[in-house]
């Protein structure tokens, strides 16, 4: 099994697509906007990606967030606020804010599982500051560390109670970065004192079984290299401080952040310590350099993706998409604004 997880080039797979997938046997895959067109043909080609590997436990995953990261939209599918709404009614009546952010994902979990999507790369863990760019903005939780790990955490139960797996991302933090890790890379010169307030929601919920890493550096941990580079931040913060023990994706290895050919930067993520690599843009050419650069997925990380694929299963109850949003729809309410 190849250590990373692939993008799609469109709403079906091309010939040559299934043919390298049967091949390079990923670990999963990663949908986008140019993935979903309706509900009929997205589940064909969820079904389709299981037909291939012969198992239904595969991570097939999204970034589903709500607000502006979304993936699945209107009207094929419902609408979601960004984080930015439940932070503010945290504001207000915090354990409003816990359970409407948990229907919330429910809801969205119980559409990504009839779509045939294992994985939510969801939620932001990132702590909001003065300074955050506006790639996290209002899809962060909170700036306070406990109101996000709390938020967090109601929207990793709401999304597993509909058999979806979400993430912690992005560790060991982004809220700190002061610009667009897609277009250039962050360095962020904060202590190793203040930088323990933005590990704390992750330390919070590091029992969860799957993180993302973030392409950062932070100067007081690593100057030289990003988080995903670094073997210092994923041993040393990701696997000590925060303690986190579960499966380990790189975020994206196709944004500017990072230097070099994708299979380089594949190469030098698995050998810092990440577990699998995320490859978005569906270029065959950089998926088949992956697959013959890194190998097969070593055995301590296919032991984490084995507790990965465990935690997906059924929706815990039967009730209906539509009840679950008109409760969140009457939470948010409180702060007198539409959801």
């Amino acid at each position: 099994m190849t250590p990373a997880i692939f993008g799609i080039s469109g709403l079906e797979l091309t010939a040559n697509e299934r043919a390298f997938f049967r091949e390079a046997d990923p670990t999963g895959y990663i949908l986008f906007a140019r993935n979903c067109a309706t509900r009929d043909q997205l589940r064909r080609l969820t079904d389709e990606l299981r037909s291939i590997h012969g198992r239904d436990r595969l991570i097939v995953s999204i970034d589903q967030e709500g607000g502006r990261v979304v993936r699945m939209k209107p009207p094929e599918w419902p609408r979601y606020p960004a984080g930015e709404a439940f932070a503010r009614l945290f504001e207000i009546a915090p354990a409003s804010a816990i359970e409407a952010a948990r229907v919330n994902a429910e809801a969205m979990g119980r559409e990504l599982a009839l779509a045939g999507i294992s994985v939510d790369y969801h939620a932001p863990f990132d702590v909001r500051r003065p300074e955050t760019d506006n790639v996290i903005g209002d899809r962060a939780l909170g700036s306070d560390p406990m109101q996000v790990a709390a938020l967090g955490r109601a929207v990793l139960d709401g999304l597993g109670r509909a058999g979806v797996v979400g993430c912690l991302k992005h560790m060991p933090g982004h809220g700190r970065a002061t610009v667009d890790s897609h277009k250039e890379l962050p360095r962020v010169d904060a202590s190793a004192e203040d930088l323990a307030i933005d590990i704390e929601p992750f330390r919070t919920l590091s029992a969860h079984p799957l993180g993302m890493s973030a392409h950062i550096v932070f100067t007081a941990w690593d100057a030289d290299n990003p988080a995903t580079l670094s073997k210092t931040v994923i041993d040393d913060v990701i696997r000590g401080q925060i303690g986190f023990d579960g499966l380990l994706l790189t975020d994206d290895i196709d944004m500017q952040a990072l230097e070099g050919t994708i299979p380089d930067r594949a190469e030098r993520a698995l050998a810092a310590g990440c577990d699998i690599v995320l490859n978005c843009w569906a270029k065959l050419d950089d998926m088949a350099g992956i697959a013959e650069r890194c190998g097969a997925i070593s055995e301590a990380s296919a032991a984490r993706l084995t507790r990965v694929h465990a935690a997906m299963g059924e929706p815990a109850d039967a009730i209906e998409t539509s009840d679950l949003l008109a409760k969140r729809d009457a939470l948010l309410a409180i702060t007198g604004e539409a959801a």
